[in-house]
This record gives C-alpha cells, sequence and structure tokens, in this order.
C-alpha cells in the first residue's frame, strides 16, 4: 500500500516546476502503478502549449478558471471545477489560466517524476527498461 501527503511532497524531487506551472508528482513509475497522479498548479494569467505525444492524459479541475483550446481542430472549451478532459489521441492543445488552476492529473504510461516539457510541448518517451513504461 503507497499513502502520501501532498504535503510531504513539496520541494522535494516530486515538486518539478516549470514556467507557467508547479506539478506535485504523487505517484510516479517507480511506484510500479501503471499511471502517473500529479496535482498540478497552473500560474494565473499563463498560456502552455503541451503536446504529450508519448503519453496519454486525462485532467480533472479542482480550482481555477481558464480555456483549452484543440489545436487540431481550433475548437475552445471552458474549463472550471468539475470539468475533466482527456487527451486521448496525443492531442496537441494550448491551456490558458483566466485565474489559478488547479488540477489532478493522470499520465499513462507513467512519468519518472523530473520531466519537464521540452520545446516541442511534450515529455521525452519513457526510456527502455523503465518500470511501467
Amino acid at each position: 500500500m503507497i499513502v502520501r501527503e501532498l504535503a510531504k511532497v513539496h520541494d522535494t524531487e516530486r515538486d518539478v516546476a516549470g514556467e507557467t506551472w508547479r506539478s506535485r508528482r504523487l505517484l510516479v513509475a517507480s511506484d510500479g502503478m501503471g499511471f502517473s497522479l500529479h496535482d498540478t498548479i497552473m500560474h494565473a494569467g499563463t498560456t502552455t502549449t503541451m503536446h504529450y505525444k508519448h503519453h496519454l492524459e486525462a485532467v480533472y479541475c479542482i480550482e481555477g478558471q481558464g480555456e483549452l483550446e484543440d489545436l487540431a481542430t481550433g475548437k475552445v472549451y471552458a474549463l472550471r471545477p468539475g470539468i475533466v478532459y482527456a487527451l486521448d489521441q496525443h492531442d496537441q492543445h494550448v491551456l490558458r489560466a483566466e485565474t489559478r488552476m488547479r488540477m489532478v492529473c493522470v499520465f499513462n504510461p507513467p512519468i519518472r517524476g523530473d520531466e519537464v516539457h521540452g520545446p516541442d510541448g511534450a515529455y521525452p518517451a519513457a526510456a527502455e527498461g523503465e518500470k511501467d513504461a
């Protein structure tokens, strides 16, 4: 059994920040669950372009307001608490945080935990032989 407290993840190797976000990785590949689970903050007034070419992601908004744009179709979706979206086609997208947003994110395959977005907006593919990759 794994029991982990968000407050004890703060300021550890599982607390990773980019320019527009901060992700507290509660479960990662080494935990052996087959997915990773993150509590992520998107900073107010920011725009983040992402394209998870190597991962599927589901995101549940629990705080704040913003919008999600599907770059393939141009369709824009309002985001607020209670909205979930799933990037089931490795969708290239833009997230615009109008206010501070808090999201619960699940990745498959799981990430190692130290990843940040590359220039293409993606996390790198899991290395050969990594657990659950």
